[in-house]
């Protein structure tokens, strides 16, 4: 099953609890969520799909491969002294549907309810991962696969293989797509492999970087040992004179290579703090400091939403009421529409117990009390 329709992030959040769905997902609380029982009892990495409003464990062998139609969550638990840390993830694909990322957020949240409140979490959107969520994977890479959950992790057979192509880009943190099978999908500045189930082909452009190269390498050699050896492999440059007609014939034809793809610079953001609270009896959202500011600002009886312009943080406190830690990711992902920035903008919601270097960098702790 191929899905086509594009997740509306704004309608993905936890803000929708008390719908329909809320109900489902507290029915199947009631019964007790099987899948938590042995999650976050040992060091290590755990990885869920969502299918049928259910947290269905994916095999290991298949950790870091998303399909762009489904919703996940993963937990990476790891040893601090006697006891664990977790953080945990939930990646929304382009193309999941609202009921799929809404019961991965809800629970997401119930996990960590499991956990005793206090992992960071983490929201992905595809395209816009963070550092962190890359960093659980061997290389910093994921692949992200077209489809859904029908589509499945399946065996190549070479009489009914479909082909594919693999966009492989990224500097420090690479990634792996796979795009439409066309020439037009082509550029200078990224390396792409071309997947004919017994013929592999690797495209690197002219521009490409090392680390690209390097990781369309290890990612050929990969689907080759998968397939016990039998794929034969060749590496192509864009300025080969004699690129083979089956590259082009399965590309639709031979087309010119559009340019390399720059990304715009990225502006000068000053960081801006802002309180959620209740205590007035009407829940207020307001701006309390900008660019130099002190930890001291942050207050336990409170939520803080911390914008350092390429992802957001939720601070949560110890004594936050109810309301504000329920709606705490609603007026998150407002602001970020009424500031006209990307709704994929990462998110990452902390517990004022966990201790996170990430944030804390961010501050003037010199003016902490």
């Amino acid at each position: 099953m191929i899905k086509t329709k594009k997740l509306n992030i704004g309608d993905s959040n936890i803000s929708k609890l008390g719908s329909e769905l809320d109900l489902k997902c507290r029915v199947d609380k009631a019964q007790m969520e099987s899948q938590w029982k042995n999650a976050g009892k040992q060091a290590g990495l755990f990885v869920w799909r969502i299918e049928n409003f259910q947290v269905v464990p994916v095999p290991v062998d298949t950790y870091g491969k998303f399909y762009e139609g489904d919703s996940y969550i993963v937990l990476n638990s790891t040893s601090s002294g006697a006891s664990l840390k977790h953080t945990i993830h939930f990646w929304l694909g382009e193309f999941t549907t609202m009921d799929e990322a809404s019961t991965a957020a809800y629970k997401t949240v119930e996990l960590d309810d499991y956990l005793g409140g206090g992992p960071i979490q983490y929201r992905e959107i595809q395209g816009s991962e963070s550092t962190k969520f890359l960093s659980l994977f061997p290389n910093n890479t994921i692949y992200i696969l077209k489809g859904g959950i029908d589509s499945g992790f399946s065996k190549v057979k070479a009489e009914e293989y479909k082909p594919r192509l693999l966009h492989v880009f990224g500097d420090k943190h690479v990634r792996v797509s796979e795009v439409t099978l066309s020439g037009s999908s082509l550029n200078s500045g990224d390396v792409f492999i071309l997947d004919l189930g017994l013929t592999i082909y690797q495209f690197n452009g002219s521009k490409s970087t090392f680390q690209e190269r390097a990781k369309g390498a290890s990612l050929v050699r990969a689907i080759k040992d998968e397939r016990k050896g039998s794929p034969a492999v060749e590496v192509l440059t864009e300025a080969d004179p004699d690129i083979p007609d089956q590259f082009w014939s399965s590309l639709v034809g031979k087309c010119a290579i559009a340019p390399q793809v720059f990304q715009a610079p990225v502006e000068k953001f000053e960081i801006v703090l802002f309180r959620l609270s209740d205590a007035t009896g009407t829940m207020v959202f307001s701006e309390i400091a900008r660019g130099s500011i002190p930890m001291k600002a942050l207050d336990t009886n409170d939520v803080f939403i911390l914008d350092i312009g390429y992802q957001v943080f939720v601070w949560i406190g110890l004594k936050t009421s109810p309301s504000e830690k329920k709606q705490a990711f609603s007026y998150v992902t407002d602001y970020l529409v009424q500031q006209k920035r990307p709704a994929e903008t990462p998110v990452i919601r902390i517990l004022e117990s966990a201790d996170n270097e990430e944030f804390k960098a961010h501050f003037d702790i010199l003016l902490k009390k």
